[in-house]
């Protein structure tokens, strides 16, 4: 049997390749441009370039607020200005309920102590429809407003319903009462002892 050697100059030509001898189950093609290059085929770059572009990030929304984030933010003000104002309220309340108090003590006990220096009766007199109040030779102070006064008192010292008194002997005894001063649901409570005539103040529970 003889071997065909192949012909001279065709194994040598550029872009062939020789033939396999024969029996051979396959034979070599010449290697496409792209291939020997070692780039993937251009379906595959648009499949890359496809995926590339479904996985790419949103775009981040700009800084700022939305309508209804300020919407938020103002109710929640409000309510934390409204809270504070409330409390603000009931602190000057009380502050002028018990600065009031204080001052219908001290009248008070100036009353008595008249009283007993002077060896004369002294009057400390009400005035519920003027909201006055006034100490011997002293001029009549003026209850500050959005407060409540009750009296009790002994009746042969009520001129009137209206027009009450507490007095103080020398002896410093009195006959004897007590003034309520209220604001809101709170109320101090200045008492006056009919046999000492001691003056104190109490704040009541309610």
């Amino acid at each position: 049997m003889t071997r065909r050697e192949p012909a001279a100059g065709i194994a040598d030509a550029p872009g062939l390749t020789a033939l396999p001898p024969s029996g051979a189950s396959c034979c070599r093609l010449p290697l496409h441009p792209q291939r020997a290059a070692g780039l993937p085929r251009s379906g595959r770059v648009r499949g890359t370039v496809r995926a590339a572009r479904q996985h790419a990030p949103a775009p981040r929304r700009a800084g700022g607020f939305t309508l209804l984030e300020m919407l938020a933010v103002i109710v929640l003000l409000a309510i934390a200005l409204t809270a504070v104002s409330m409390s603000v309220s009931k602190s000057l309340s009380s502050a002028k309920i018990r600065a009031v108090s204080r001052d219908l003590v001290a009248a008070l006990r100036y009353t008595r102590g008249q009283a007993i220096v002077k060896g004369a009766q002294k009057t400390f007199d009400v005035d519920l429809d003027a909201m006055t109040y006034s100490a011997p030779d002293k001029e009549p102070k003026a209850f500050p407003e959005g407060i409540e006064v009750r009296v009790l008192t002994a009746a042969q010292e009520a001129s009137s319903e209206r027009k009450l008194g507490i007095r103080f002997f020398p002896d410093g005894s009195s006959t004897g009462g007590n003034i309520g001063v209220i604001s809101g649901q709170r109320e101090w409570r200045v008492n006056v002892e009919w046999l000492t005539g001691e003056v104190a103040l109490d704040e009541v529970k309610k």
